[in-house]
């Protein structure tokens, strides 16, 4: 229940950019709605790209159509038959970041995994990851993908996607 005494619709964000971390994260997002009985909000965002100094002409790609084949690819072969959850899908132009926490806004949980398609690989936590856990209104967890991870110095078997990090906002504490 909201402040006002209705029933809001319980929701759970998930960010989705088609990487295994995005991937671990929708799982993960999926099993926790079927757990609470909430809605899968799949996100993804593109944007056209950045040229510095002189103009480029764009190809005929079509970035809005790539992000929506990518992100309706990735529910389908991540979605679980096992537990039916409703899986709507959200695609946006826009710094990824600030889409999320847009659409983040009055959700139960936002959901990321611990590294997109960023460029820097040995980072824990992308920058995406970074900005939406210090300004999202609500609580944020991380999903680490482990399968692909160097388990020299892990011999118990791991789960291939695991809840790293939790965080209330701010305001919340």
């Amino acid at each position: 229940m909201n402040g006002t005494g209705s029933t809001a619709e319980r929701r759970i964000v998930v960010g989705v950019d088609g990487s295994e971390s995005s991937r671990s994260a929708l799982r993960w997002a999926v099993r926790q709605a079927a757990l609470t009985g909430a809605t899968v909000e799949a996100v993804t965002t593109w944007e056209y790209p950045a040229v510095y100094g002189w103009e480029m002409p764009l190809s005929d790609t079509d970035f809005s159509t790539a992000a929506e084949q990518t992100l309706a690819q990735v529910v389908e072969e991540e979605g679980d038959p096992a537990r039916p959850v409703e899986i709507g899908r959200r695609v946006e132009r826009g710094n990824a970041a600030r889409v999320l926490l847009d659409a983040a806004e009055g959700a139960e949980l936002l959901v990321i995994g611990s590294r997109g398609h960023g460029g820097f690989t040995g980072a824990l936590l992308g920058s995406v990851g970074q900005h939406c856990v210090h300004h999202a209104t609500c609580p944020v967890v991380v999903v680490r993908d482990t399968a692909h991870q160097d388990t020299a110095h892990d011999t118990a078997p791991q789960d291939t996607a695991r809840a790293e990090h939790a965080d209330v906002p701010a305001a919340g504490r």
